[in-house]
C-alpha cells in the first residue's frame, strides 16, 4: 500500500473567532461564546480568554472568576454552520475524501487529489490560505500518513500553525508526547494511566497489548497501536451521526411546567430542523433534565414508527417530562436528543413495498 497523505484541519477558536471577525469591538479581548456571568457553560473561548484558563465546557461562573473582564456572547449557530459550509467547499475543491468531525475540524485524504498535487504540505497550506482569504479566519493544519498523527500534528503549533509528521519521525514524536495529549485518551483514562506510571508515549509503548486490554478493555488494542504510531482507520466521507440533539442551560432555574414546555418546544424545533437538514428520522427520543444541584436524569422512549416533525418530537418530550412525574426540583438545563436514526439513503436501499389487500 502506498503511504497515505492525511490532513487534519482545525479552525482556531472557531466560534469565538467568528464573533471577533463580525464585531471589531471584540478583537483582542477575552471572549466566551455561550453562558453568562450568572450561569451556563462556555461553548468556546478566544485565545485571549484562554490565557486566563477559560476553555470550552467550563462553567460560566468559574470562567468569570478566572477572567473578570471576560465578555460573554450568545452563540449564533446558524452563522457558524454557514461558515463551516463555506470552508468545506474549499476542502471539496481538493478531494471528495473529507470526514468532518464537527463544524470546525475535518480530516482530508489527499493521497490522490483533484489537482494532481503530490505534496500534502502544499495542499494543506493552500487550504489554510484560502480559508483566511475567503472567511477572514485562521486554521491550523497537521499532515501525516495516518489520522491519529495528523490530528496530533494540527494541535502542535496552534493558532494559525502547520506541522508535518513524516514517517521517519513519527515514533520519536509519539514517544515524547505527554499521555494527556494523545487524541482518544480523555481526562479519566489519562489519570488512570498516570496512576499506572504511564506518563508519555514511550511509557505506553513499554506496556504489552495484553496488559492494556486487561486495564482498558478493547480500546487497549487501539492504545497499543497508537503508541507505535500505527492507525489504519480510513477517512470516512459519509460518517453517519448516531444522534441529533439540542440542550439549553437557563439563566434562572425553571419551576413552572408551562415554562418548561415552552423551552421543550423550542428544542424540539431545533432538533427537527437538524433532522430535516440531514434527511433523517428517529425512533427514540430522550429528554435530559439537569437540576439546580447539577444532578441529572434522562427519560427515553422508543417507537416502531419513524419520528421527524417538531410537533411529534415535542409531544413525546412533553410526555416524558410528565412521566413518571414533573421534575420535583428546580431545573437548570433541558435537552432533547433523537437517536436510532434512519437516513433517507438507507430507506431507498431497503425499501419494502406495502400492498393494500
Amino acid at each position: 500500500m502506498p503511504t497515505r497523505k492525511i490532513i487534519h484541519i482545525d479552525m482556531d477558536a472557531f466560534f469565538a473567532s467568528v464573533e471577533q471577525r463580525d464585531n471589531p469591538e471584540l478583537r483582542g479581548k477575552p471572549v466566551a461564546v455561550g453562558g453568562s456571568r450568572a450561569r451556563g457553560v462556555v461553548a468556546a473561548a478566544s485565545y485571549e480568554a484562554r490565557r486566563y484558563g477559560v476553555h470550552s465546557a467550563l462553567a460560566s461562573k468559574i470562567a468569570a472568576q478566572r477572567c473578570p473582564q471576560l465578555i460573554f456572547v450568545k452563540p449564533r449557530f446558524e452563522v457558524y454552520s454557514a461558515v463551516s459550509r463555506q470552508i468545506r467547499e474549499i476542502f471539496y475543491s481538493y478531494t471528495d475524501l473529507v470526514e468532518p468531525l464537527s463544524l470546525d475540524e475535518a480530516y482530508l485524504d489527499v493521497t490522490e487529489n483533484k489537482i494532481g498535487m503530490p505534496s500534502a504540505t502544499i495542499i494543506a497550506n493552500e487550504i489554510r490560505a484560502k480559508i483566511q482569504a475567503e472567511t477572514g479566519l485562521t486554521a491550523s493544519a497537521g499532515v501525516s500518513f495516518n489520522k491519529f498523527l495528523a490530528k496530533i500534528a494540527s494541535d502542535m503549533n496552534k493558532p494559525n500553525g502547520f506541522t508535518l509528521i513524516p514517517p521517519d519521525k513519527a515514533e520519536e514524536i509519539v514517544a515524547a508526547l505527554a499521555i494527556e495529549k494523545f487524541y482518544g485518551i480523555g481526562k479519566v483514562t489519562a489519570a488512570k494511566m498516570q496512576s499506572m506510571g504511564i506518563l508519555t508515549g514511550a511509557d505506553l509503548r513499554a506496556r504489552s497489548e495484553e496488559e492494556l486490554v486487561r486495564n482498558f478493555g478493547k480500546t487497549g488494542r487501539y492504545y497499543f497501536r497508537i503508541a507505535r504510531a500505527q492507525d489504519d482507520r480510513e477517512v470516512q466521507p459519509h460518517r453517519i451521526r448516531k444522534s441529533i440533539g439540542s440542550e439549553r442551560t437557563f439563566e434562572v432555574d425553571l419551576t413552572e411546567e408551562e415554562v418548561m414546555l415552552l423551552e421543550l418546544e423550542k428544542l424540539a424545533k431545533e432538533v427537527a430542523h437538524d433532522m430535516e437538514r440531514l434527511h433523517a428520522t428517529a425512533k427514540t427520543i430522550t429528554v435530559k433534565i439537569k437540576y439546580f444541584d447539577f444532578n441529572q436524569t434522562t427519560r427515553s422512549k422508543t417507537f416502531l414508527g419513524e419520528i421527524k416533525s417538531a410537533d411529534a418530537i415535542f409531544t413525546i418530550a412533553r410526555d416524558l417530562l410528565r412521566t413518571p412525574q414533573l421534575p420535583a426540583y428546580p431545573v437548570r438545563l433541558l435537552g432533547i436528543t433523537a437517536s436510532s436514526l434512519l437516513y433517507q439513503h438507507d430507506k431507498m436501499e431497503g425499501y419494502q413495498l406495502t400492498l393494500e389487500f
